[in-house]
């Protein structure tokens, strides 16, 4: 009777998956209804959409004035970077405690810069298949308690990394691998996550996640990811589940001799409200925002102000 009421809750809780991108300003959160973390056998579509406008310029933990800068300049400022991601993934819990995932993301990346030495703006649309993660679950350590579970898996570089400029002095140019849709290099990824129901109103998930590149390819190795998400839900309704997470990703600096290394790593905190509504049996709609309460970055880059997420699961 505990094992069905946890598998109940688990079916409701909001999906946030880690976005397919480089270290280029997006975050991590807990992917608990993407991902298929339930106990119940059976299967889900889950399409879902991240919006990640990155249009502050940062160093370190403070806003860059922007204003105040006189061009031309001996280092590059970027203007804008708006990232769209659009994710469609299929995910299968067997009766064994085993469970898969796939996720296949879309993007577009509307990007804008003044280069060193240039007065005028160079701009890019990055845009196509993103990098395929293919991930598995053990969840045989879970009790009638809570679910618990262990996750890895492999990114495939799937995603294009020869995008160029469109336009301005850069056109023709080839886009920094960390702006490219894929990253060019196989990635391994390992986690765990605990779901515990907290008396009959709420629950508790927790979740963490480590990522690194197997390789380099033409002169770039992405910089290894950590990321961790705690999420409070509200259980107190059968259609709609409110949920607060805070979120937390340290990424590290990329390497190789097409890297920009001195600009890119560092680390962010998100606090993110958002909610789940059962629509029917099998459907569910979802949304999400992120908000940072925490962002530190090594040399120029661009963050988010706001991140907003939102999708709909077919489960059957």
């Amino acid at each position: 009777m505990k094992n069905m009421r946890i598998a109940a809750a688990c079916a409701a809780l909001l999906p946030t998956p880690a976005l397919a991108c480089a270290s280029c300003g997006c975050t991590f959160t807990a992917d608990w209804l993407a991902q298929g973390l339930v106990t119940q056998p059976g299967s889900a579509v889950t399409l879902r959409y991240d919006y990640v406008p990155q249009t502050v310029l940062r160093t370190s933990t403070h806003k860059v004035d922007t204003d105040a800068i006189v061009f031309p300049t001996d280092r590059e400022i970027e203007t804008e970077t708006m990232n769209h991601y659009v994710t469609l993934s299929y995910d299968r819990q067997f009766a064994n405690d085993w469970g898969i995932n796939v996720a296949v993301p879309f993007i577009t990346r509307p990007h804008g810069t003044i280069a060193e030495d240039t007065t005028a703006e160079s701009r890019s649309r990055g845009a196509g298949l993103g990098d395929v993660k293919l991930t598995a679950r053990w969840q045989g350590l879970s009790t009638p308690e809570g679910v618990t579970g262990l996750q890895f898996g492999l990114v495939l570089p799937t995603g294009p990394i020869h995008r160029k400029f469109r336009s301005g002095p850069e056109k023709g140019e080839l886009l920094d691998r960390g702006l490219q849709p894929g990253s060019g290099a196989v990635q391994a990824l390992a986690g765990a996550y605990h779901y515990r129901p907290l008396g009959k109103a709420f629950a508790l998930t927790v979740q963490a996640q480590g990522q690194f590149a197997l390789h380099s390819r033409e002169g770039f190795r992405p910089g290894a990811v950590g990321e961790a998400s705690l999420s409070l839900h509200w259980l107190a309704s059968d259609t709609i589940t409110p949920e607060l997470q805070i979120n937390a990703r340290i990424n590290g600096r990329d390497s190789g001799p097409t890297s920009d290394r001195p600009n890119s790593g560092g680390e962010q905190v998100y606090i993110s409200p958002g909610l789940s509504a059962k629509l029917t049996d099998r459907i569910s709609a979802f949304g999400l925002v992120q908000m940072p309460v925490y962002q530190r970055f090594n040399g120029y880059q661009l963050a988010p102000k706001v991140i907003v997420s939102g999708g709909v699961q077919l489960r059957f």
